[in-house]
Formats: C-alpha cells, sequence, structure tokens
C-alpha cells in the first residue's frame, strides 16, 4: 500500500472518530478533541475543517472567562448517515401503510403487540435482575445494541438519568408519535411500578438526546 493511500485511511479512520467522539459528547472544542486523538490542534482543525465541507459538523461560539470565545464543534443532521437508522425508509412507509388500512386505532392495537413482544424479551434478557441500578444498566447494554447508544448516569441524590443518544427510528418516530409514547411505557413495564420514570429530554423535541429520570417511588 502507497504512502498516501495509507495517510487517507489514516485520516478516514479519524474522522469517523471525531463523528463517533461527538455523537457521544456533543460540543467539543479543538483542544478537547487533540486531547482524546493525541494530535496537535492543527491537525484536528484540518480535520474539522474538511468535515465541514461535506456538512457533516459545524461550530457555536461559547464565551469564556479569558481570551477569545472558544469554538464547539457539533454534528450536523447530516451525519446520522452514519449511525443506524432502523430502516428508516421501510418503516415510514409500512405505517403509513398500516395506518391506511387499519386506521388509527388499529395502528394503535398492532404497536401494543409490538410494545408487548419487546417487553417479554426484555424481560427475559434482564434475568430477574433485583436492583435499579442492574436493571438499568443491562436496559443500556440491550438499547446500545439496537442502535441507541444508550447509557445512565447516577445524580447522587437516588435518582438515575437513563440517556439515549441516538434514535435509530427517529423518522418513524417522527411518523408515528405512538412509536414514542409506547416506548416510554415500555420502560415503565420493564421496571416496575414501583419505578418512576419522566422523560426530561426528546430528541423529536429538539433535544440532542432522549434522557429519562428514573428513581424508585421512596426514594
Amino acid at each position: 500500500m502507497s504512502g498516501s493511500q495509507t495517510n487517507k485511511d489514516s485520516s478516514t479512520k479519524t474522522r469517523r472518530g471525531i463523528i463517533n467522539l461527538l455523537k457521544q459528547q456533543g460540543g467539543m472544542d479543538v483542544m478537547a478533541l487533540a486531547s482524546e486523538f493525541l494530535l496537535s490542534g492543527m491537525a484536528i482543525r484540518q480535520h474539522l475543517n474538511a468535515l465541514k465541507e461535506e456538512g457533516l459538523v459545524t461550530y457555536e461560539e461559547e464565551a469564556r472567562p479569558m481570551g477569545r470565545p472558544a469554538k464547539l464543534w457539533r454534528l450536523t443532521p447530516e451525519a446520522d448517515r452514519f449511525f443506524p437508522s432502523g430502516y428508516s425508509e421501510l418503516s415510514v412507509s409500512l405505517l403509513q401503510s398500516m395506518r391506511e388500512a387499519f386506521g388509527i386505532e388499529g395502528l394503535d392495537k398492532l404497536l401494543a403487540v409490538r410494545n408487548k413482544n419487546m417487553l417479554e424479551q426484555y424481560l427475559f434478557q434482564l434475568g430477574g435482575e433485583p436492583h435499579l441500578i442492574g436493571k438499568l444498566e443491562k436496559l443500556a447494554d440491550i438499547r446500545t445494541k439496537e442502535g441507541y447508544m444508550a447509557e445512565i448516569k447516577d445524580l447522587g441524590d437516588g435518582s438515575l438519568l437513563f440517556i439515549e443518544k441516538h434514535c435509530p427510528i427517529c423518522e418513524a418516530a417522527a411518523a408515528c408519535a405512538g412509536l414514542c409514547k409506547n416506548e416510554l411505557s415500555l420502560f415503565q413495564s420493564v421496571l416496575g411500578s414501583e419505578v418512576q420514570i419522566e422523560r426530561v429530554e426528546h430528541i423529536l423535541s429538539g433535544g440532542r438526546n432522549c434522557v429519562y429520570k428514573v428513581m424508585e417511588q421512596n426514594s
């Protein structure tokens, strides 16, 4: 392999790494990215500028206590193509066809069957885990494998955040609000009636992530 091809492959790998990290972390400045990839600030800027030319990243300026404002780099919606889409076009088409064939009530019944099947699968995979933190950790692993890039965060006050950084069914959910409504109901059923769960951030409402605040009722 020639040196130029090797450099090209390395650049492609680094740029994909930047895309993945920005998806995970949200806005990051050049120095934070340089630290993650063990590269110079100049090298990171070159990669970011190349990604910007492709329409994959953009930036906003954030004021700092001293010195010039920092550029915080973020992904654009165009970058979603690098992440699982859950066969979005097919899903949207099928939902529209089901709505036409069975009406809203019929579609709701079909979604209820989907929810029941997913609940059975999730409960089986959780394996009777008794603790809330354990349930959430296993659920995050399941959802990550499904393309949701899920993680949990302990707030230290008895509550936890269940965070999904990507939605592989986003286009389908935009076409059918019942998918998101059923998802919240699904999590409630998986975690149990003694657990309180509330969605506090929503991708379809303009949020960067889908975030659920979870706590035990007696906490």
